[in-house]
């Protein structure tokens, strides 16, 4: 298990040939609480951004992201996925306010634990604030049930 900011900025390298493709930029994630990919940076200024499923990761390692071939990345296109980013866009969750089913706040979104080998996402950091958060800590909330997005909130069942 793992959250998404050890991963975040980290190098997408192709297994084969050592070629950096970009670096790891966002999550996407369905409403079924599975990743559906990740958003790559290139670098450069007219370079777009590109789209990684996560079926195409051969690993997540703590100096760089694998994949098979530079190949499984196509160009990103907000447009054609309908899914949820975890820090960019409109439909963010980073910031969210999240409450339970019973309508009590937990806290702000800031991370996701999910799990590498299936691309399940298993729970979510929140955070009461910087003053909280150096008090007590984040909290960990683990679902039990999918995540309903709306444009302020997030409710999820615990």
């Amino acid at each position: 298990m793992r959250t998404f900011s050890t991963i975040e900025g980290l190098p997408v390298i192709e297994q084969s040939s050592g070629i950096e493709c970009g670096h790891v930029l966002d999550l996407l994630m369905n409403d079924q609480e599975r990743i559906e990919g990740f958003v790559v940076d290139r670098k450069g200024w007219l370079n777009h951004h590109l789209f990684l499923p996560v079926e195409a990761v051969m690993s997540f390692g703590y100096d760089g992201v694998m994949v098979r071939s530079e190949e499984d990345l196509s160009r990103y296109n907000r447009k054609d996925h309908h899914s949820h980013s975890l820090k960019l866009g409109k439909r963010r969750l980073q910031g969210l306010a999240l409450l339970t089913t019973e309508g009590e706040k937990v806290g702000l979104v800031e991370d996701v634990y999910f799990e590498e080998e299936v691309g399940t996402i298993v729970g979510y950091e929140v955070t009461d604030g910087l003053v909280a958060d150096l008090v007590e800590g984040r909290k960990v909330i683990k679902a039990k049930g999918p995540l309903i997005v709306g444009k302020d909130k997030a409710i999820v069942s615990i």
